[in-house]
């Protein structure tokens, strides 16, 4: 009975109570809101069609016959459409490809997409903390970082990174950063910028290897505000449930399938070859893997499990060969790939059993913008957001990849539900979407044999 006397009680009851509240405290710290985002829309009088690219390549890029035609058929099938927007500096007669020029376009970008953030969520400032900037190939000295701290005059003591070099996948990168940082900084706010140059990045030789990156990438950015305060639990948009990375950079053919180099005449482009869908499909496949047990309801969990544990005993043999692929559809509310082209897009469809309304934002996305680089995962979820699809509770899967050969998903889960009519990029035009592209052809011969 003495253990009962209330002095004995106290002793116990309050370290535990303690405890809990210790343990309260750090799970509270470690979830993570994203408050609000923004995706730049460029001025109309940056948007180019197809002939318009061609003709001007032919004059400023001294592309021959063939290289034209070739460019032509990939604008055609790729699955870009007739307004997506290229720089300023590219627009001019003739295009004017400076460094100069690279920063004055991603300055416009990224500074039109901070101002309308800053705008949407009223924070201030001296209220962010953290300071992570995107690009995947763009590079300057002082860093990325350091012109926004200029620019917004933030704080002395701000926790600023900036990366580089990691191709598409890297905005999502970045998120999982945020994340562990958010882990240790108490009550803060974390602002994310992603971009990209296409001005001094521009291809000038009749590599067919090195053409895709000047037909597919177009100009865009977006700003992230995540934070982890609790107070931001019920008025941010989303909550931040998983990041997962995987690469294969350790395979030849998944780390050459993407590469910076110079052709024979010493033009400096972006090589891709015939390796890519090799690659992504099997990085994609290994992230795929560490993704289901996270997301998938208990039923495909299962049937997952028995199909892996029959192929690793060989029992099932008519599945030995043909790996089960789950349903994600069931579990997952909306599905955001990085939009790399439609082939990439097709397969990716094929194999996780997407339906074409899942994919619609993604086709869209490419349609409209084109491929944005790191950036172009948020043109996607803006687009289910301008359409109203969004409701309180959803999980939302966003996927992106890249040279390396890398690959990063991230998990979130709606806070509220979002009302279609919030400012964002495709507001003044999202009843004009989707178009119909059910017509446009596979083209064969996208990508060149690897080396």
């Amino acid at each position: 009975m003495e253990l009962l006397h209330p002095s004995n009680l106290f002793l116990i009851f309050v370290p535990s109570l303690i405890s809990v509240l210790f343990w309260c405290k750090i799970m509270t710290r470690q979830r993570v809101f994203l408050v609000d985002f923004a995706c730049y829309k460029p001025p109309k009088d940056q948007q180019i069609c197809r002939q318009t690219f061609i003709e001007k390549s032919s004059r400023s890029l001294n592309s021959n016959k063939n290289t034209l035609e070739f460019m032509d058929r990939i604008l055609q099938r790729v699955g870009l459409g007739e307004k997506t927007y290229i720089s300023k500096g590219l627009l001019k007669e003739p295009p004017d490809m400076s460094a100069k020029a690279a920063k004055e376009e991603v300055e416009m970008a990224i500074f039109g997409a901070i101002d309308e953030l800053l705008l949407k969520t009223g924070v201030q400032c001296e209220d962010i903390d953290i300071l992570v900037t995107v690009c995947g190939v763009y590079n300057i000295m002082p860093s990325l970082s350091s012109v926004i701290v200029k620019r917004y005059n933030f704080r002395h003591d701000i926790h600023t990174y900036n990366i580089t070099g990691m191709g598409c996948t890297a905005g999502l990168v970045a998120l999982g950063l945020v994340q562990n940082l958010l882990k240790v900084h108490d009550n803060s706010c974390a602002l994310v910028v992603t971009s990209d140059s296409i001005t001094e990045n521009v291809y000038k030789g009749n590599d067919r290897s090195k053409l895709l990156t000047n037909c597919i990438f177009r100009v865009g950015a977006v700003a992230l505000l995540l934070s982890n305060k609790p107070s931001d639990l019920n008025t941010s948009k989303y909550e931040l449930i998983h990041t997962v990375r995987s690469q294969t950079s350790n395979d030849d053919r998944s780390y050459n399938c993407i590469f910076m180099e110079e052709d024979v005449e010493g033009h400096r482009g972006i090589t891709i070859n015939k390796d890519l869908l090799y690659a992504a499909m099997k990085t994609i496949r290994l992230n795929i893997s560490t993704v289901a047990p996270l997301v998938l309801s208990l039923s495909e969990k299962l049937r997952y499990l028995v199909n892996l544990i029959a192929q690793y005993f060989h029992m099932i043999k008519s599945n030995v060969d043909r790996p089960y692929n789950p349903d994600f559809s069931k579990t997952i509310n909306h599905f955001f790939p990085h939009v790399g082209g439609k082939p990439v897009l097709d397969d990716l469809q094929k194999k996780l059993g997407f339906s074409d309304e899942q994919m619609e934002a993604s086709r869209m996305t490419l349609y409209r913008f084109g491929n944005t680089s790191t950036c172009s995962v948020w043109y996607e979820v803006a687009y289910v957001e301008a359409k109203g699809r969004v409701r309180k509770g959803d999980t939302l899967w966003q996927i992106a990849f890249g040279s390396g050969f890398k690959c990063t998903s991230v998990i979130w889960r709606a806070n509220r539900s979002i009302d279609r009519d919030e400012v964002n990029p495709w507001s003044d035009e999202v009843d004009e979407f989707p178009v119909d592209l059910s017509q446009m052809e596979t083209l064969s011969d996208l990508f060149v044999a690897s080396k």
